[in-house]
């Protein structure tokens, strides 16, 4: 279970780093995003291991990968060119 933890951990770390540093002007703060993505994965590992239960490594990072990429993605703005307003607002 540790080793779980560390590895969703790391996992969820490297997802942020890498959204972080690829959509750096549409997300909030780097330290939130830094911070959510291995907070993410720890939740996902969690819930992912309790499902399963133990001996079930890759799924429970897989899950860990799963819930911290949903997460990050919350924190993504809309680029200005994408919003539009309609002809009657």
């Amino acid at each position: 279970m540790i080793l779980e933890a560390l590895g969703s951990a790391l996992l969820g770390f490297a997802l942020s780093w890498a959204i972080a540093h690829r959509l750096a002007r549409r997300l909030p703060s780097r330290s939130l995003v830094l911070s959510t993505g291995p907070a993410g994965a720890l939740v996902g590992a969690f819930i992912t291991h309790m499902a399963l239960g133990p001996g079930h490594a890759p799924a429970t990072l897989l899950g860990a990968a799963a819930v911290s990429a949903a997460l990050l993605s919350l924190l993504v703005r809309p680029t200005r060119t994408g919003l539009r307003r309609s002809a009657t607002a």
